[in-house]
């Protein structure tokens, strides 16, 4: 009998430990973040996963299987606002640079899942989508916005990756500027692909 008292006076005081951890934040242990590691901020990665079904890419050109856009109002593309015209020299125009600010696999891979969903595709195999950056980091685009990524309907090499590129040689030759490229790749890539290649 004793024992099953003491065993229900434990139950209770565990029980309440968990109740009371649960009930006051500001017990609880706080999340410990890896700085290398890019975080989203939770309204950016609700905004993703509120939006399923929503958001729609659009084929610009129907005999050509990599002329898609995406939706503006789920992807307009965003910044990257250490990149600046006056900075060029250090940041996109320095070889290597894009490898320092791309954000890892695990991050992109879990938010290609999730905005799959958001733009509604039938086929849902990861592997048939580039996690695209519409403003691409080598035209200082954000590394890791949800607003600056979406799903590509096809898989790398293609041809947004050379208009980012013929833009890149452009903004660090001063023939275009960083604002004008940003523009031009985030409005419409395939007018430029079809003008300028």
């Amino acid at each position: 009998m004793r024992l099953q008292k003491r065993s229900l006076l434990l139950f209770l005081l565990l029980f309440g430990f968990v109740l009371f951890i649960f009930y006051f934040p500001g017990t609880k242990n706080q999340q410990h973040t890896d700085p290398k590691i890019p975080q989203v901020s939770p309204t950016l990665s609700q905004t993703v996963v509120s939006i399923t079904g929503q958001c729609h890419a659009k084929q610009i050109n129907p005999s050509d299987l990599q002329a898609f856009l995406p939706d503006p109002s789920c992807t307009p593309g965003v910044v990257d606002p250490a990149v600046t015209q006056d900075n060029l020299a250090t940041t996109i125009c320095h070889t290597g640079y894009t490898q320092t600010v791309r954000p890892p696999v695990s991050y992109t891979q879990k938010l290609k899942k999730e905005q799959i969903a958001a733009y509604g595709y039938s086929d849902t195999k990861l592997q048939d989508y580039e996690e695209d950056h519409l403003i691409s980091l080598e035209l200082g685009g954000s590394p890791t916005d949800p607003k600056n990524l979406w799903p590509e309907p096809h898989a790398s090499f293609n041809e947004k990756d050379k208009v980012e590129n013929y833009l890149h040689a452009q903004v660090c030759k001063g023939t275009k500027t960083l604002r004008e490229a940003q523009n031009e790749i985030s409005t419409n890539w395939y007018a430029a692909f079809k003008s300028d290649l």
